[in-house]
């Protein structure tokens, strides 16, 4: 029934007959829209995208240096030289810099790792050394230690099984885990939680490097001696700066002292280059690693430990260092008090071209396109609110003090958040609230591919179709191919949209190209203008196809009578994931049962290989049947108001749509700006409050991976079962609030439209 109401709104709202429905215009106002649009995306200019990633990716700038700070002066010129009311909002964060890196082999040889990437001749700021951050991990904590080696493969949960499993202790060792697998922070987490004292990770050419193809500067892949810096804070906790979680970082914020601040590492950790973790790996002895752990060095990798043993030393400064946002406000003219809010980050870990000026630039031109727009006399209904973050590569460092410093206003106001990053040539990738899944297949529908002049929709769907994807999985094919909407992926973490959704629930889009462009630089020096230029979005087309897609989708989220909101393609979604953690339920037990039984038969071999020694599995407790019938009600609830919505809507778009040009919506818009603040819980997710989003969130040992309704989830993986079923009963009731939210608000707008 809901969808041949969906298809009858289709019909009534379509205008002109040869386009699709703009969802939540009337005709007259949806003609006007287009046009609106089409003038925005005749504007943003590759030239002007080459102009400015050239110019702010001149020099390293990350949080704290000289080239930071005049990159955000110089992005607030350009957006009070188009007119706009721009401003720098500063905070002051814990950003510690190394000033002792010291790792060297010395047992049973010698060796002493370079840590460090040498200039290449054809790439002109790759030798800008006095200038670099070293190559190291922030919030690593300092660390002297002298111990064994130990191979972890990827350095996730399961490893350290198949390791115990094998008889591989890593207590007191230094491990070693390749880049991959998890987010680069979850490694020293799990393996300072099995005793280890020091972690080094390396990037394995297999993986990132020479496998995949030629390397830098022949090629866009990692070289020998690249090293991917990076954050290894404990993000899945809580983002932004660590000593202030919960509050902005102020000048004058309470700040808990360093030694309190649980997103720092309990054991040293440093990323290294392939080239310096060879000889660690090839002085390595003990089991040979099974097959699937085996890199790209051509090398024996063996488990160890011994007799392979290592000196690490680090040293940080533990400096406050300032940020810098910058902040444009475009006034809304009928509803000043609904906000729509973009966002990209502006700082890099060095030159950051490809992350984040590849995506700074397309943000650029929509604020250029939008003030000529507003000099023609386009008014937007909704303020518009671009930010331009600082910090977003230590750990959402600028967004998250943002987003709690105004977190009330914005809890009150913000109706969606739209975020960017990186950004290269390809498909369009789509992540975010299911609720405003339709909304953004309708967007891409209308934006224009550089490569194929399809739509960039059309395109993603070929390609899905061809069984590829950009996030996870393979796809549906016939899904696919049948179903109106592409399902969009969920977010997790790892960019600015987070504080956004998972702490304040504002629904939340993610968006970028990519797909066709070899990535082996990130997070190194050669991250800079002459690699993009030569081995990624060379001729920028697919900068401005990004300014065309989120620029369109903030005009249109500012100009709709009636916020373009879906809960069709939500309550699908959450059938899926209830199904899924249902389904994760019975394989876990299951799976404990036949082990069980296999241990009591004597017939259980962990792993078959006569060399390696095997601990003697004991058997589990069984696990008790969950009952899920918490979750089915609520998802019923849902069900049953989203049809109700769409009954509302459909009566909404009669006529025309005229219903919608002259009813007074601001108490149906307030609701639907504020429904997504339903999925919070206060107390928020089991041991990090700070995640408050039942729905979605990173996972706990996956960092940026996404866990969906992750309380739950979460519990069975780890075969928490007393909390599992109290998680199921708690998303549950936030099912049934949802319903009730859902209801209230077709209430709403079937008095309005009447």
């Amino acid at each position: 029934m809901a969808v041949l109401l969906l298809l009858f709104l289709s019909v009534s709202l379509a205008v002109p007959a040869d386009l699709p429905a703009l969802r939540g215009f009337s005709n007259e106002t949806a003609a006007s829209e287009r046009d609106w649009e089409a003038k925005f995306r005749a504007i943003p200019d590759p030239a002007n995208l080459r102009a400015y990633m050239q110019h702010l990716s001149a020099r390293p700038h990350h949080v704290g240096s000289p080239y930071d700070k005049a990159n955000a002066e110089w992005l607030l010129a350009r957006f009070q030289e188009w007119g706009l009311d721009a401003h720098i909002e500063s905070f002051d964060v814990l950003f510690p810099t190394p000033k002792v890196r010291q790792l060297e082999l010395v047992a049973p040889t010698h060796f002493t790792a370079k840590l460090q990437e040498p200039t290449v001749p054809e790439d002109p700021t790759s030798g800008q050394h006095d200038e670099q951050l070293p190559t190291y991990n922030a919030y690593s904590t300092d660390g002297d230690v002298t111990a064994a080696l130990v191979y972890v493969n990827y350095g996730v949960p399961d490893d350290y099984e198949a390791l115990e499993r094998a008889g591989v202790s890593v207590k007191g060792a230094i491990v070693m885990a390749r880049y991959g697998g998890s987010w680069r922070g979850i490694k020293p987490k799990v393996a300072a939680e099995h005793g280890a004292v020091g972690c080094l990770i390396f990037s394995d050419p297999k993986d990132d490097g020479y496998n995949p193809g030629e390397v830098f500067p022949n090629g866009p892949y990692r070289p020998k001696d690249g090293v991917q810096r990076g954050s290894v804070m404990d993000m899945p906790v809580y983002p932004g700066d660590p000593l202030t979680p919960g509050v902005g970082a102020t000048k004058d914020a309470k700040r808990l002292p360093i030694g309190q601040a649980v997103t720092i590492t309990k054991i040293p950790v440093m990323p290294i280059s392939y080239a310096d973790a060879e000889p660690l790996l090839a002085a390595m002895e003990g089991p040979v690693a099974p097959a699937g752990w085996r890199g790209g060095l051509p090398i024996t990798y063996r488990l160890g430990p011994g007799p392979a043993k290592a000196h690490l030393k680090l040293q940080f400064n533990w400096d406050l260092k300032p940020l810098y946002d910058v902040i444009v406000r475009i006034p809304g003219s009928v509803y000043p008090d609904e906000w729509i809010v973009r966002g990209n980050h502006h700082d890099g870990w060095v030159n950051g071209a490809e992350d984040p000026l590849s995506g700074t630039g397309p943000e650029l031109e929509e604020a250029r396109a939008l003030a000529a727009l507003l000099k023609q006399g386009w008014k937007p209904k909704r303020t518009i609110i671009y930010c331009v973050w600082d910090g977003e590569e230590p750990g959402l460092l600028g967004s998250t003090e943002w987003a709690e410093t105004h977190a009330d206003e914005l809890k009150e106001k913000a109706a969606v958040y739209l975020n960017s990053d990186g950004n290269g040539r390809g498909y369009l990738g789509m992540e975010g609230s299911h609720t405003l899944e339709k909304f953004i297949n309708g967007v891409a529908r209308d934006i224009d591919d550089p490569e194929t002049h399809l739509s960039v929709w059309k395109r993603l769907q070929l390609h899905q179709l061809a069984g590829n994807s950009n996030f996870g999985p393979p796809p549906d094919r016939t899904e696919a191919r049948n179903r109106p909407d592409l399902r969009i992926g969920a977010l997790g973490s790892g960019s600015d949209y987070t504080a956004f959704l998972d702490h304040l629930g504002i629904a939340s889009l993610d968006i970028g190209f990519g797909g066709e462009d070899g990535g082996g630089i990130y997070h190194s020096i050669y991250d800079d203008f002459y690699w993009y230029t030569h081995f990624s979005d060379t001729d920028f087309v697919y900068g401005r196809a990004l300014a065309q897609t989120v620029g369109t989708a903030v005009l249109r989220l500012a100009d709709a009578e009636l916020l373009p909101f879906d809960f069709d393609d939500f309550t699908d979604t959450i059938h899926r994931y209830v199904d899924e953690v249902e389904k994760l339920a019975k394989d876990k037990r299951e799976q404990i049962v036949e082990r069980n039984r296999l241990i009591e038969e004597g017939a259980f071999q962990a792993i078959a290989d006569p060399r390696i020694k095997t601990v003697p599995p004991s058997k589990e407790p069984e696990p008790p049947f969950l009952n899920f019938a918490p979750l089915d009600n609520g998802l019923a609830a849902l069900q049953r108001t989203t049809a109700l919505y769409d009954r509302a809507l459909t009566e909404a778009g009669q006529n025309g749509g005229s219903a919608l040009a002259r009813a007074e919506l601001r108490d149906v818009n307030q609701r639907l700006t504020r429904l997504e603040r339903v999925f919070l819980v206060g107390d928020g997710l089991p041991n990090r409050p700070w995640f408050e989003h039942q729905i979605y969130a990173p996972g706990f040992y996956t960092g940026y991976g996404v866990k969906t309704l992750p309380g739950v989830r979460e519990a069975i993986e780890q075969k928490e079962w007393k909390l599992a079923q109290e998680q199921i009963e708690r998303v549950g009731k936030v099912f049934e609030n949802a319903g009730e939210a859902i209801q209230g608000t077709a209430a709403d707008l079937t008095k309005a439209v009447k």
